[in-house]
């Protein structure tokens, strides 16, 4: 490797530590513009949280950071919320190149969480594209967030007030 690639490969995994540690510390602080600044102008999230959250969204995929502001701010909105605990390992992959690559794993110290991969792709020292997969855990929780909010939108005026 010579000298150039070296110092890219050192910069990328500074970059990667830095969002790493970023990015956990603003969600769990609910720091909204914190993280639409760790992402670029024209970066894509995928998650099937923003269907969950976002009214009237056919897919779960937000572009931008006026999209990605409305979804952050919009799931700090919601919380808190038992299960989501914001435990990690403190562990983090890359392929050295593009990705990054994190777990908040289901089993944490206090009890069962929300068990959430993250991917993202780090181009220039922002997030270009972030994927977000959920485990079996939190994909049991969205799917009975689905339903319940299903039966209330089918619920007529009449059913909602006698509840």
């Amino acid at each position: 490797m010579d000298q150039q690639q070296t110092s890219h490969a050192s910069t990328f995994l500074s970059d990667c530590e830095r969002i790493h540690r970023e990015w956990h510390v603003r969600a769990k602080t609910l720091d909204t513009e914190g993280l639409v600044a760790l992402y670029a102008a024209d970066a894509v999230l995928e998650s099937p949280l923003v269907t969950a959250i976002l009214d009237g969204r056919a897919s779960g995929i937000v572009r931008g950071h006026d999209e990605l502001r409305l979804f952050f701010a919009e799931g700090a909105r919601r919380r808190p919320n038992e299960l989501v605990r914001w435990y990690r390992t403190g562990t983090w992959l890359t392929d050295g190149e593009r990705l990054l690559v994190w777990e908040y794993p289901r089993a944490a110290p206090d009890g069962d969480q929300v068990d959430i991969l993250e991917v993202m792709d780090i181009v220039d020292g922002l997030i270009r594209h972030h994927r977000i997969y959920w485990g079996w855990f939190g994909s049991a929780m969205l799917t009975h967030s689905a339903i319940a909010k299903a039966g209330r939108a089918g619920a007529s005026p009449a059913s909602n007030r006698a509840a």
